[in-house]
Parts: C-alpha cells; sequence; structure tokens
C-alpha cells in the first residue's frame, strides 16, 4: 500500500490550482495585451494635444513624433509580450514581462497627460490620443495582472547559429548607440522624463521576461564580439552629434572618471584596499602635465614630446604611490582608510603652498597653471576642428578619441593583470589576508603593486585631463571626488570593468545641475556662474 507524503499533496494541489487558472485565464491576458498594444500603436497616429508647443509636436495625426513614438513602441512590446504569452516558449516568461509593461505604460501615458494637461491649461486640451492611449495602457495594465496568476517555469535558453547570436549584439548596440545620440539631443524636461520612463519600462520587460538573461548568455558566449562592438559604438558616437562639443565636453569627463575609477578598481576591488585618497594620484599627474606643458605659466623650463609627459606622470604618481604605500600599508580596515585620506587632503593643501613664498614655486598655488594649450600629436592639432566623412569633430571629440585608446590600455592592463598569478593573489589578499599570508602569498609586496599599479593609470590619465581641461588648480581635487570614485567601484561591481564603466557614467552624470550650452560647449563643472 503507498502512501503520499504531505509536500507531494501540497505539489499536486499547486500544479492543479495552476493549471486551473492557465485553463481560465490562459486566452485573456493575450488578448488584452494584444488589444491594449494594438490601441497604443494606434494613439501614436493620433493627436495628444491642440498646442503644438507642449511635448515637442505631438499635435499632429499621422505623424508621430516624440511620446506618441514613445507609445507606440510600448505597444510593440505589449504585442509582443502577449503573443509570446500564448505560444508559451520554454525559455522565456512572458508573463512577468508583461506585467512591468502594465506598470510602466499606466506611469508613462498619466504622466504625459498630466503634463499636456497643466501645460496647456485644463485635460480638456487633451486630444484623442492620448485618452486612446490611456484606454491601452489600462487593457496593458491588466493583461499584466491577469499574467501574474501564472507565470512559466524557464528551464533553458536556446543555443542559436553564430552568426544570429553575433546579429543580436550588432542590433542591440545600434539600438544603444541610436537612443544615446536621440535622448542627448533632447530640448524639453518632460518629454525626457516620458523617454526615461518609457525606456525603463521597455527594460524592466526585458529583464522580467528572461529577456535581460539571454542577452547576458549570448554576450558570454562571444565576448569578443561583444567587446569589439561596444568599442565600435563608443567610437562612432562623435559621429552622431553633428560637430557639436555639447555633450562630446561631458563625454571625454566621463571617460576620465572612468579610466581613474579603473585605475582604484585596481587597489580596491582586487587587492581589497580602501583608499579614500586616491584622487591625488590623478591629480599628480595632471600637475606633472601642466608644469612640462607648453604654458607660460608652467613652472619648469623642460618641454619634452607627450609621450614623454605622460611616461613622467605614470612615473611620479607610481612614486607617490610608493612612498606613501612603504609605511601605511602595514595598517587595514579603517585606519588604511584614515590613512589615505589624510594623504588626499595633504596632496590638496601642498599644492596651495608650493607657491614660490611657502615653498618651491611649482603650482602656483591656489591661481594653479592655467594656458594650458591643446595637444599636438605629430602635426595634428587637438584644438581645432577636423572633419571626417563630411562630419566636423571639434576640440573635445579629438580628446575622446585619444581617451578611447587611454580606456582601452586600462582595461587591457587590468585585465591581464586580473587573469595573473598576481591578480589571483590580490583576490587571495582581499577574500582573507591572514590566509593568504599563510599560503606564502607576498601580502605586502603585492599590496604595494597594486597601490603603484593604481597610482600609475590615475597619473596617466592625470595628464591627458590637464591639456583636455587647459588649467590645473588644487579645488579640483577634493575628497568628494575621491568619495565619488570609489562610489563608481562599488556601484558597477568591485573587480569587473564593464561594471564600473556603466557606474563611473551613472555617477558623472547625475551631479550635472545645469544644461550644456550648444555654443560654448561647457558643462557644470566647467560653466562659471554667469554662464
Amino acid at each position: 500500500m503507498s502512501t503520499t507524503t504531505l509536500p507531494e499533496v501540497l505539489d499536486t494541489s499547486e500544479l492543479s490550482r495552476r493549471d486551473q487558472m492557465r485553463a481560465r485565464y490562459g486566452t485573456l491576458a493575450p488578448l488584452l495585451a494584444i488589444g491594449g498594444g494594438v490601441l497604443l500603436l494606434l494613439s501614436g497616429l493620433l493627436s495628444w494635444s491642440y498646442d503644438d508647443r507642449i511635448l515637442g509636436d505631438i499635435s499632429i495625426r499621422f505623424f508621430p513624433a516624440g511620446i506618441q513614438i514613445y507609445a507606440m513602441v510600448i505597444g510593440v512590446v505589449a504585442i509582443a509580450l502577449g503573443a509570446l504569452l500564448r505560444v508559451r516558449p520554454a525559455w522565456l516568461n512572458p508573463g512577468r514581462g508583461l506585467a512591468a509593461v502594465g506598470w510602466g505604460s499606466m506611469v508613462f501615458v498619466v504622466v504625459a497627460l498630466v503634463t499636456i494637461s497643466r501645460q496647456a491649461g485644463g485635460s480638456v486640451n487633451i486630444n484623442e490620443g492620448g485618452w486612446v492611449a490611456l484606454l491601452g495602457a489600462l487593457l496593458v495594465f491588466a493583461a499584466g495582472w491577469v499574467a501574474r496568476r501564472f507565470e512559466l517555469d524557464v528551464r533553458s535558453w536556446p543555443r542559436l547559429p553564430g552568426w544570429a547570436e553575433i546579429l543580436i549584439i550588432v542590433v542591440m548596440m545600434a539600438v544603444l548607440l541610436f537612443t544615446t545620440a536621440y535622448t542627448l539631443g533632447l530640448d524639453d524636461s518632460w518629454t525626457f522624463v516620458c523617454l526615461l520612463v518609457a525606456l525603463l519600462t521597455i527594460a524592466v520587460a526585458l529583464v522580467g521576461s528572461g529577456f535581460g538573461e539571454y542577452i547576458g548568455f549570448v554576450g558570454a558566449n562571444n565576448r569578443r564580439v561583444l567587446l569589439l562592438s561596444a568599442l565600435l559604438v563608443a567610437f562612432l558616437f562623435p559621429f552622431t552629434q553633428d560637430g557639436s562639443d555639447a555633450n562630446m565636453s561631458i563625454a571625454t569627463q566621463i571617460l576620465i572618471f572612468a579610466a581613474t575609477a579603473l585605475g582604484l578598481n585596481i587597489v580596491v576591488g582586487l587587492a581589497g584596499l580602501l583608499d579614500l585618497g586616491y584622487i591625488a594620484f590623478l591629480g599628480t599627474g595632471a600637475y606633472v602635465g601642466a608644469m612640462l606643458s607648453q604654458s607660460t605659466f608652467a613652472t619648469i623650463g623642460w618641454k619634452p614630446p607627450f609621450i614623454i609627459v605622460m611616461l613622467c606622470g605614470m612615473a611620479v604618481a607610481s612614486t607617490f604611490g610608493l612612498i606613501i604605500g612603504s609605511p601605511t600599508l602595514r595598517v587595514s580596515g579603517d585606519y588604511l582608510a584614515i590613512v589615505t585620506l589624510g594623504f588626499g587632503e595633504i596632496f590638496r593643501l601642498a599644492m596651495f603652498n608650493l607657491d614660490g613664498t611657502n615653498g618651491p614655486d611649482l603650482t602656483n598655488g591656489p591661481n594653479g597653471i592655467p594656458a594650458i594649450p591643446d595637444l599636438n600629436f605629430f602635426g595634428f592639432d587637438f584644438g581645432k576642428v577636423h572633419t571626417v566623412a563630411g562630419i566636423p569633430l571639434g576640440r573635445f571629440s579629438n580628446y575622446y578619441f585619444l581617451l578611447l585608446l587611454l580606456i582601452a590600455f586600462v582595461i587591457l592592463v587590468f585585465s591581464r593583470l586580473n587573469d595573473s598569478r598576481i591578480g589571483r593573489g590580490w583576490v587571495a589578499i582581499r577574500e582573507d589576508e591572514r590566509a593568504a599570508e599563510a599560503m606564502g602569498v607576498n601580502v605586502f609586496g603585492l599590496k604595494l603593486l597594486a597601490f603603484a599599479v593604481g597610482a600609475a593609470l590615475a597619473g596617466l590619465a592625470g595628464t591627458i585631463k590637464a591639456h583636455q581641461d587647459t588649467s590645473v588648480t588644487p579645488d579640483q581635487y577634493i575628497f568628494l571626488e575621491s568619495a565619488f570614485l570609489l562610489a563608481a567601484v562599488v556601484l558597477g561591481g568591485m573587480g569587473t570593468v564593464a561594471g564600473v564603466l556603466v557606474g563611473a557614467t551613472i555617477l558623472k552624470l547625475l551631479p550635472r545641475s545645469c544644461v550644456t550650452r550648444p555654443t560654448t560647449g561647457c558643462c557644470s563643472s566647467g560653466c562659471s556662474s554667469s554662464s
């Protein structure tokens, strides 16, 4: 006589309940999703407002623009997930993604309608397109609520032919490039907010349904193609700006910040050493670059080629790393953080005092070293506009390409070290220093090497930063900058490359408080209060 345990009974009843729910609502959710998606598509072809000055020109019928296009894209995603919910593939969970689209479409449409109502003087000025979009969003929301009642179990991902997976990566990178260029070109703030809601909705839907994990699966199978595609997208970005330096100035600052954060990632992410004064090494490289530049305010008479200046910046910063690391790396934890914090402040104050009065005349004190000329490599002037394929590339675009080479070099150094015996030693120290020392790892030597290599990479970035900024002052290298660098490493993921790049990009964009001026190309970090 067979017996049935209690967990088996519960599992059987649970499966029976889910089967009943699927039989009852299995056709309802796809129909609601497809119907709502069709209405969102239709709303993009209709007028949303009488006033053509609100959220762009959304008053024209059968000529979608701005939020009309965003609504159509959300509608396409809803239709696709509804169709997949009907098919029920074994490697996707469209029900979860559809729930995200439902919430996101509701937020998107409500924000758009409230904005139109406030700016146009009442909801009476909302045209038929807005109400059709609201009805479509309600249907998609209902479809998502129903679909959540019976989520599918994702079992495995299909392996496509190599050319198909490469095509997926290429399309994904092309969409990323187009979306970035389009987003940076928006002028209306509420249109930008609606776009962010739409993008977040689509992203959460793709991740929730399993597409995000599948893209990661495809990327892991084609790492070299993914890396080359990312570099190609970054290379093509200046060609989407039509010669404007407005966004390129921000992009160059992001690349400098990212290169410095990757250097800090060696110290914090691999070796596990908490450094709160890392910005001082970037400042060291910048001051070396400024003092050896062609500026009339430079305090050193030697004017070597910039290749030599870069090597000098790396050497000086690395030497400082060794000098500071030798006595301080014998402590750890909070004590190390306090010592490195003190070093960062000492560097800044020393740059103030090396003015010829309180010390040698090297930095011009608080005035810094201004009027640093643009770089000139073998006759290529970084300060002039160069035309490539009919597209003018300005000063910041020139520095952008140079910084891309710097990023590639830093990534190469980081990857090689991470995969070497040295990298494994750093990881062992990070995980358990005493256990690593007991296994014969030269703990102090590897810590010192991490400090020296990280400082050298920051010094290299600093030499380029000095010429890109055209001036160097002590106030640029405060503790807050070190905190932002550390936050970028922690936010993106310690010990990773892509995560640090994403974290650096997010943290560098968030503090931007002023709108980039198209005529001057300056941003919040470089604009004066009167500009």
